[in-house]
């Protein structure tokens, strides 16, 4: 049967009605992280250190700058770079209102990227919108388009995508071909119901099919949000495999108040990598630094402590370090940090539709201070 998740995105439109009781997990991450380090040292290193900042060319153009943590005044991704970072994420939208996130504006940023030597990750959403577990909106101009159509809609959209980042310099290392599609995708045509994968699954292979035409070595990842749940990866990627549907990079969403211990995690990591025979990632990650909110946007997460570490610094840097552990133990290529430039900035608001009017929800989980300043703990180690 179709499992609900409970996802990041759709409570960044609706801050007010988060039940954070109902979302912190049952096991602090602090209780298990001496255990879990403990066996790290003799598994593989991670090869992958991500970050995604889909928001920093918006923020970067509205005047946003960064420190790193002597001070001194860098570009965002040099400081990342310089506290390991060796992987770059950033979403597409098919057609936002606001025009950020839409293939010109992550073609002419995406350069950026490569030319620091990191690798490039393009996570398609293909919705104009958020996608996410609960709510996978058809982008506007495929509206009541068939099956078929839609098969069309997705190649030639990421054929489009992958084609002009390669011509710009900034071919993709990895297209994700959808983002967190655990109900699957450009509903309701895509949608899983009923332990029902045959719609879906003849969209991601299009999706597929488009990215090994433009890049034969451009990796394709399958993304669903189920980092602690074993049971709803099994069947989400079960139901995939049954129906044909080929990928390179298996990727989870994890977050800790939402998806689950870090032995879950690590646990369901190491499951998933012999399950099916590829690469794990961790697709998406965080954890707050303070409790405090630095615009008019309520934060999503407002604990002070809400898997055992304390909302600070050091919290935050040790939080961060024991899911790199995590997944390190559990045999995953790499992890992403979600957002960790995603300070607030007046116009950089989480609502496509409404950017100037809305406000940054994540500014206490970004791995920067209200000043652009780095945590000078935070570290992504291999």
């Amino acid at each position: 049967m179709s499992r609900p998740v409970f996802d990041r995105k759709s409570v960044l439109r609706h801050f007010s009605r988060v039940p954070l009781a109902a979302v912190l997990i049952a096991m602090p991450l602090a209780v298990i992280h001496d255990a879990v380090s403990s066996s790290v040292s003799s598994q593989s290193r991670l090869s992958i250190l991500g970050a995604d900042v889909s928001t920093l060319q918006r923020g970067m153009e509205l005047g946003a700058r960064y420190y790193n943590a002597s001070g001194a005044q860098q570009h965002a991704l040099d400081i990342l770079k310089g506290v390991g970072v060796n992987y770059i994420r950033l979403r597409v939208w098919v057609n936002p209102a606001s025009g950020y996130n839409n293939k010109n504006r992550v073609v002419a940023f995406a350069p950026q990227v490569k030319s620091r030597g990191l690798k490039l990750l393009i996570d398609l959403h293909y919705s104009d919108y958020w996608a996410d577990p609960g709510r996978q909106d058809t982008p506007a101009a495929w509206r009541n388009h068939s099956l078929s159509q839609l098969q069309t809609d997705v190649y030639n959209h990421t054929f489009d995508v992958c084609s002009s980042l390669k011509n710009a310099g900034a071919t993709p290392d990895m297209i994700q071909v959808g983002n967190e599609i655990n109900q699957g995708l450009l509903w309701s045509a895509g949608r899983i119901s009923n332990n029902n994968f045959a719609n879906a699954a003849a969209l991601l292979k299009a999706g597929y099919s488009a990215v090994k035409a433009c890049s034969s070595s451009t990796q394709v990842a399958l993304h669903i949000a189920a980092g602690g749940d074993n049971g709803t990866s099994r069947w989400w990627f079960d139901g995939m495999q049954r129906q044909g549907v080929q990928w390179d990079v298996t990727a989870e969403s994890y977050y800790c108040f939402w998806h689950g211990s870090l032995s879950a995690m690590q646990s369901n990591v190491a499951d998933l990598r012999s399950r099916y025979g590829k690469p794990v990632i961790i697709a998406e990650t965080s954890y707050p630094f303070t409790t405090a909110n630095a615009d008019g946007q309520g934060n999503v997460i407002t604990s002070s402590s809400p898997c055992g570490y304390p909302a600070t610094w050091a919290g935050q840097a040790n939080a961060f370090a024991a899911i790199l552990n995590a997944a390190r133990a559990g045999g995953a290529a790499g992890v992403f940090y979600w957002e960790p430039t995603w300070i607030a900035t007046s116009g950089n608001g989480w609502d496509p539709n409404n950017i100037n009017g809305s406000g940054d929800g994540w500014d206490n989980q970004a791995v920067f201070d209200w000043f652009g300043k780095i945590n000078p703990n935070i570290r992504w180690t291999p």
